[in-house]
């Protein structure tokens, strides 16, 4: 199976995912972030690097998903495929941050690698609001995640909110706000009983 983990920057993925990786023993796949070549440049300047950016991105994660998709195991990815094409790259896009001629050529290049992609068999998005990312990027101290402007992950939100409106496959959100999965086992084992009820129906795992 494959199982993703979709939502904002900061909202709690990369914990969440090593979290149910652990709790079910499934393979754990995480995002590109440490390694990047492009992510501090373009928190520097996000009109210059947002389209090479998004480009390192797609490439990464179109890789990533053919690879799910030959395995035998069960995947729990950090962030989607879907995430960058149609929430990161057309906000990008709408705040002026790429030009008309980069998100055609993006778009168009998605476009294609969609027509051989399957949604995952359950999404998992965490929902949270600016100040809650807020205070969870401040609290992980990464240098060149302190410039994010607060009108970008508006953006960025607002975008989730459309995206996840209109998802069509099997989905469960998480309050991020409310749920401290984290933090407090209670709350974590909150989410471990919808994924089961999604998943195993009446018999959840023990």
């Amino acid at each position: 199976m494959h199982i993703a983990i979709a939502g904002n920057i900061g909202s709690g993925k990369t914990t969440l995912t090593k979290m149910l990786a652990k709790r079910y023993g499934w393979t754990p796949r995480f995002e590109p972030v440490d390694n990047n070549p492009y992510l501090a440049d373009f928190y520097a300047d996000m009109k210059r690097w947002s389209f090479n950016l998004q480009i390192y991105f797609l490439n990464k994660r179109f890789k990533e998903v053919v690879e799910i998709s030959q395995s035998q195991d069960t995947i729990i990815q950090d962030r989607t495929i879907f995430e960058d094409a149609r929430i990161f790259a057309p906000n990008l896009h709408g705040q002026g941050m790429m030009s008309d001629r980069d998100f055609q050529n993006y778009t168009d290049l998605f476009d294609l690698m969609m027509s051989l992609v399957k949604l995952p068999d359950l999404m998992i998005y965490i929902r949270s609001t600016i100040p809650n990312l807020v205070a969870q990027i401040q609290k992980r101290g990464r240098d060149y995640e302190q410039t994010i402007q607060l009108d970008y992950l508006q953006g960025l939100n607002t975008r989730y909110e459309e995206w996840i409106a209109g998802y069509k496959g099997n989905l469960i959100i998480v309050d991020g706000d409310t749920c401290k999965f984290g933090d407090n086992h209670e709350h974590f084992m909150q989410v471990t009983d919808m994924i089961d009820a999604k998943l195993y129906g009446l018999f959840p795992m023990e």
